[in-house]
């Protein structure tokens, strides 16, 4: 992207609009806070309107301060107000269906190493958040809006301080709205062990391999772990085992091709790792209750 930063598309192999991060052009890296008319100039200049399903590498706030705002991630629809915060991770499929005209909203755009150490884990564990969707009481909101404001003057006011001091004042004042909503999206969550080394070394592995093999035995060969080492990590980290976590990734990626994407269930199945479509159809129908056809015949519009 060359105007308001963060867009530039990388091909189509997925079947889905892939999105990398990319700073603006005589900005420092790290951090984008733009209005919905940025982030939509952003998606024109790539050909890939915000009314068509794309895969960011990135992750996006979104904070609505006024009017009607249609949102899909993934496979949940969301009709947000003022006041409603979501917050839309890598990887994730992302949609505005009527497009930006109805809505008044902020959207913080950064990669995932931006925020820093201090919420590392907070962003890994954020991944398994039940809730993306936030909708502060007013107080809440109040400090929220407060916050936000203070990281857009921040980010407009270049001269201001030196540019470590810019650049680590930004990361802090994100890390504070990070940390808030994570909190009111499960206000009782307790720290989760996916911090651990094996845990998110078979996470990576598995994002990069599911592909090519759904065998517990292949990444611990791969990770030098036991395939015994990867389950205990992965039940301490998530409540499932090894196994289970390799297969609702496989079956989240053939839900987006399905429902995003146009590609035949038999292109699908090998995209996803399977050497048989037969086999495909029948591990999405244990897993669903319907064959990849009739999942997409009820999802479809």
């Amino acid at each position: 992207m060359k105007k308001n930063g963060h867009f530039s598309a990388v091909g189509r192999t997925s079947g889905i609009s892939a999105v990398t991060y990319r700073p603006t052009p005589g900005r420092p890296p790290g951090l984008e806070v733009l209005d919905l008319p940025g982030l939509a100039a952003g998606a024109d200049e790539r050909k890939r309107p915000l009314t068509e399903p794309a895969r960011p590498a990135f992750h996006l706030v979104v904070a609505v301060h006024g009017g009607r705002l249609e949102c899909a991630v993934d496979f949940t629809s969301y009709v947000l107000g003022a006041g409603d915060w979501l917050w839309v991770w890598p990887g994730q499929v992302f949609q505005l269906p009527a497009g930006h005209g109805g809505g008044d909203a902020t959207v913080l755009v950064f990669p995932t190493g931006f925020p820093g150490s201090a919420t590392d884990a907070l962003i890994r564990d954020g991944e398994y958040l039940p809730n993306r969707l936030v909708r502060p009481d007013p107080a809440q909101q109040t400090s929220l809006i407060r916050l936000l404001d203070a990281l857009r003057e921040e980010h407009q006011a270049l001269s201001g301080l030196s540019l470590e001091a810019h650049i680590e004042t930004q990361r802090g004042l994100l890390s504070v709205i990070l940390i808030r909503l994570a909190h009111l999206a499960e206000p009782r969550r307790e720290a989760h062990s996916s911090g651990t080394e094996p845990f998110q070394r078979f996470h990576q592995a598995v994002e990069e391999g599911f592909g090519r093999t759904h065998r517990v035995e292949d990444y611990a060969a791969q990770l030098g772990y036991s395939a015994r080492t990867l389950t205990r990590a992965t039940r301490a980290a998530l409540g499932c085992g090894a196994k289970r976590f390799i297969d609702e990734r496989v079956l989240l990626e053939a839900k987006r091709l399905l429902i995003h994407t146009a590609l035949p269930p038999a292109t699908i199945s090998e995209r996803v790792g399977f050497t048989y479509p037969t086999v495909f159809s029948a591990f999405f129908r244990q897993h669903t209750g319907m064959t990849p056809t009739e999942f997409r015949a009820q999802t479809s519009p």
